[in-house]
């Protein structure tokens, strides 16, 4: 793809502005040194639409634009289950979930659980944890966001792969470091505002070229008339993404394992929620975020059918000459992750596509910024504080964290490159993390809600998942992989209560929270919003069941 002068433009222009506002908004005000919750919680100054579009944007990164529109080109419209399903976890998350944390005054979620259960259990999450977010999340948000930008700023063969990484880590660095949790969330603001916007002009353009004689409602009935098998959002047992998708079961069974794991107990997600003025501005700013969500598979899901739609439409048709070459692996096989970045490269003309780059740049950036400051609040408020240094200065805490963050980052970037030998990168991760996220969420759900679980119940449970997700694995099982996220969640749960309940079942653990009817009171704004949520998931899963 040839990037004219005025698409160099725009990028750099953007590049200035995010920069720019990222070090402005964080800036020391005269008269106050910036401390630890300035950095690792924005002095909790946050507001509804910030915590929306930053949840948003610390979200999506470069492989659920390649990744989705890929599974779009391949399954359809079901993989966007992820998504919609995404806004109902958010809803219960901000009912149930936040009202505790925030009457807890955590700042981490390994803080949560030390207050649950004990210290030793809280280190062993938080060691876990710094663990996942380096080795494994900037790792690989590194890596799959210099690989789009290689596939659609190059030729794809590699040769822009380093300099991508090097460019993305320095843009992440530049105001992250320095700002913490107030730059990443304020400069969100924009990110996901080009993101979305982005993301629409490439459908626009896409339903657009999809039919010779061009529309926007025209390539969409084009597309439903020729393709409609790929706007189900159930898969039958014969669709060859079945397993990834396995039926209703994404509707009932492990897709809420990964969903509430993700948005409830994942760091750097739930931390700008933390970061709110107030309850109420976090659950709506929750609120917000589900209706992003809502939307999100137009611009990432939709792309990926047209491109289907186009690869599938008879050799010799002028507008999609080339297709069936640009998505041919060598040695045969169709390469579904070209979907999105040929859609660029071919149809999206000078001066938008310094947009839908800059865009592309953002989802990656946005999220690189997040698991930065998430590890770095993890390492100093989990690990610094409590052992290594107790009498640390608030500045001394900064400092730290800009350290940590500072190495994650150099560690990440070192390790990126060797990814290249993985088949499937994205697949990988998500089964890696299958393996001990619930086990992690029946220990964190159990703690919430039940008065009973003790922590050597939770210590054993978070232990034994382990194996259990191992031997589910076992191919003469055949389990799909959500299904096996669901039986080793479940299995876990009767784990720790045997094992709780053998001590004295009679008696709640003094640990365990008192929760009463009123801590989950919600507004009506929340209330309204909340149901016009549901109301519009009703109506979509009826009209593409």
């Amino acid at each position: 793809m040839t990037f004219s002068t005025l698409d160099t433009v725009i990028f750099i222009a953007y590049i200035i502005l995010i920069v720019g506002m990222g070090l402005y908004v964080s800036r020391e005000k005269k008269g106050h040194e910036k401390n630890s919750n300035d950095y690792f919680l924005a002095g909790n100054k946050l507001t509804w639409w910030a915590i929306g579009a930053s949840l948003i944007a610390a979200n999506i990164s470069a492989e659920q634009i390649i990744g989705m529109s890929g599974s779009g080109f391949a399954g359809g419209l079901a993989i966007a289950t992820y998504e919609w399903m995404a806004a109902l976890t958010l809803i219960i998350v901000g009912k149930f979930f936040l009202p505790i944390f925030i009457e807890k005054k955590i700042y981490t979620i390994p803080e949560y659980i030390e207050k649950r259960y004990n210290t030793t259990l809280k280190t062993i999450l938080a060691i876990f944890w710094i663990f996942l977010f380096v080795f494994v999340n900037l790792t690989t948000v590194l890596f799959l966001g210099a690989k789009a930008l290689d596939t659609i700023l190059g030729t794809g063969d590699g040769s822009l792969l380093v300099y991508a990484m090097i460019g993305l880590a320095f843009l992440a660095a530049a105001y992250s470091l320095y700002g913490g949790l107030s730059a990443v969330a304020w400069t969100d603001i924009i990110q996901v505002v080009l993101l979305v916007l982005g993301g629409l002009i490439t459908t626009i353009i896409a339903l657009n070229y999809v039919t010779p004689e061009g529309g926007i409602f025209a390539g969409l009935n084009h597309i439903y008339n020729t393709a409609g098998d790929k706007f189900h959002m159930i898969l039958k047992r014969d669709n060859p993404e079945f397993s990834n998708l396995p039926g209703i079961a994404v509707l009932i069974g492990g897709m809420w394992i990964a969903n509430v794991y993700y948005w409830g107990f994942n760091q750097y997600i739930i931390q700008r929620t933390l970061a709110a003025k107030s309850l109420k501005e976090a659950q709506r700013g929750i609120a917000f975020a589900a209706f992003l969500k809502l939307i999100i598979p137009l611009i990432v899901v939709i792309p990926g059918i047209v491109a289907f739609v186009m690869y599938s439409q008879p050799e010799g048709t002028a507008i999609i000459e080339g297709a069936k070459e640009a998505f041919t692996k060598t040695g045969g096989g169709i390469n579904y992750d070209k979907a999105y970045p040929w859609l660029i490269s071919t149809f999206v003309p000078s001066g938008l596509k310094g947009i839908v780059v800059a865009a592309l740049t953002a989802a990656i950036v946005s999220s690189l910024a997040s698991m930065l400051n998430s590890t770095a609040t993890i390492f100093t408020m989990d690990i610094y504080k409590p052992y290594i240094k107790k009498d640390s200065s608030e500045k001394g805490l900064v400092n730290v964290g800009r350290i940590t963050a500072t190495v994650s980052l150099v560690i990440a970037l070192f390790l990126s490159p060797f990814l290249k030998s993985l088949p499937q990168v994205f697949q990988y991760i998500q089964e890696y993390t299958g393996l001990v996220s619930p086990g992690v969420l029946a220990v964190a759900m159990l703690g919430l809600f039940w008065k009973k679980v003790t922590t050597r119940g939770a210590i054993w449970g978070a232990i034994l998942s382990i194996p259990t997700a191992l031997v589910l694995k076992v191919p003469s099982l055949e389990l799909p992989f959500l299904d096996q996220m669901m039986y080793t969640f479940l299995i876990t749960i009767v784990i720790i209560a045997m094992i709780s309940l053998s001590g004295n079942e009679y008696s709640d653990d003094p640990k365990g929270f008192n929760l009463t009817a009123k801590i989950f009171s919600t507004d009506k704004v929340f209330n309204i919003a909340s149901y016009v949520v549901l109301l519009i998931l009703a109506l979509l899963y009826a009209i593409f069941w």
